[in-house]
């Protein structure tokens, strides 16, 4: 990794410094909350719910990233480095593991307070993946998850400070954590117009399941920093097709679900 084009540290507070990772990775939170909130107000169901699950999927996801990205898929780096498998800040959050933790701790949660667990797992899907979108900007600081090396009519494209922060080694790599955050806006605007319309309760995070890692698994094929399984195959893009499998088969399910529900007067 080259030196970096602008400095990590946002501010510094006395002893404490403040780095444009964590800056944007609370932002993505703030907006993930505010918009859940909107969603939940929209469908009739108490806003203020959505603050109180937060409590618990916030630090189960963060939980559920780190854990996946240090255990899973940089293993190798960590054992040689213990020393950093706590330096979240430095970047190092793998969503499949967070997503995948907070699902359950979640599930766990809205069964004790005797909520319906699709239907807010609908209200958090597209403030969910909106915070994706705004979070791997938080990359582009940290110059990491960028891709191969870019063609040259697309480097003379770029402006300025995107072809800067993407020179790696002396070379313009695609910026892949900017391909990426376009398709979570994209998929984050797709899904919160299906909770206006009051999709079947699981229908919502079913999409959210397909179109984020639909987007992953294509942009995973030139990311640079991934982790390989079988030759050319990487372990995201395998969680990727699982997840897509899994949501195509819950979005059937959901949709047959209402089909067979009784209709009532």
């Amino acid at each position: 990794m080259t030196a970096a084009f602008i400095n990590p540290i946002a501010i510094h507070l006395g002893p404490i410094s403040v780095r444009w990772y964590g800056l944007i990775f609370v932002t993505g939170i703030i907006a993930a909350i505010w918009t859940a909130m909107r969603a939940a107000a929209h469908r009739g169901l108490d806003p203020e719910f959505i603050p109180d699950i937060g409590m618990v999927l916030v630090p189960s996801g963060i939980l559920g990233a780190r854990l996946y990205e240090v255990f899973v898929l940089q293993w190798p780096y960590y054992s040689q480095h213990p020393g950093e498998i706590l330096a979240i800040w430095q970047g190092g959050l793998a969503i499949h593991g967070g997503v995948i933790l907070a699902v359950l701790c979640g599930g766990l949660y809205v069964r004790y307070r005797k909520q319906p667990f699709w239907l807010w797992a609908d209200m958090i899907a597209p403030g969910l993946i909106l915070a994706q979108a705004i979070g791997r900007w938080g990359n582009f600081f940290n110059q990491e998850a960028y891709g191969s090396a870019a063609p040259t009519w697309l480097v003379n494209l770029m402006p300025a400070i995107l072809r800067e922060g993407m020179t790696i080694g002396g070379t313009v790599m695609h910026p892949t954590f900017l391909y990426e955050s376009v398709w979570n806006f994209i998929s984050a605007g797709i899904l919160y117009r299906y909770v206006l319309r009051k999709a079947p309760a699981g229908a919502v995070f079913s999409m959210y399941l397909i179109l984020y890692n639909i987007g992953r698994l294509v942009i995973e094929s030139i990311r640079e920093d991934s982790s390989f399984i079988f030759g050319h195959m990487r372990v995201a893009q395998l969680m990727a097709a699982l997840q897509i499998v899994v949501g195509i088969g819950l979005l059937i399910y959901h949709q047959q679900r209402v089909k067979k529900a009784p209709a009532t007067m």
